[in-house]
């Protein structure tokens, strides 16, 4: 009954094999779909704090703060204090980390294209509608 009828299980499942395909199609830009997740959810006007981009991300802080660190080695975002409120930080996608998500999107747009294009049956809109709602 679990294997047929647990939707942990399933999307666990789906989730797993979407993200080896991501990180595939990512792995000539020595990114993962989690790091570029990440970075892309940076890549806005006004630099985010940590809060929104967790939330975003459906990550608590010590996580998010975790996979934060090797992309700031690499030089892709930078972290300061916010001038605003020097108890929060503000997360800053460098040049060089928007200048690679200039390279990647194209990639992984085309890797979305593919997969739906796998799936013709699937109706993707409704499929992502779906999972906000459960999320």
């Amino acid at each position: 009954m679990v294997k047929d009828r647990c939707l942990c299980l399933h999307v666990q499942r789906a989730a797993r094999a979407l993200a080896r395909r991501f990180d595939d199609a990512l792995r000539p830009f020595d990114l993962t779909n989690g790091q570029f997740s990440l970075l892309m959810s940076l890549n806005r006007p006004e630099p985010p704090s940590m809060g929104p981009v967790a939330s975003l991300l459906a990550m608590d802080r010590t996580t998010l703060t975790a996979a934060l660190k090797p992309l700031q080695r690499r030089g892709l975002l930078k972290v300061q204090n916010d001038p605003n409120d020097r108890r929060s930080r503000v997360l800053i996608l460098t040049e060089k980390g928007r200048a690679l998500l200039v390279r990647a999107l194209p990639v992984w747009q085309k890797t979305h294209e593919e997969i739906e294009e796998q799936s013709p049956t699937v109706d993707w809109t409704a499929f992502r509608r779906n999972l906000l709602a459960v999320s």
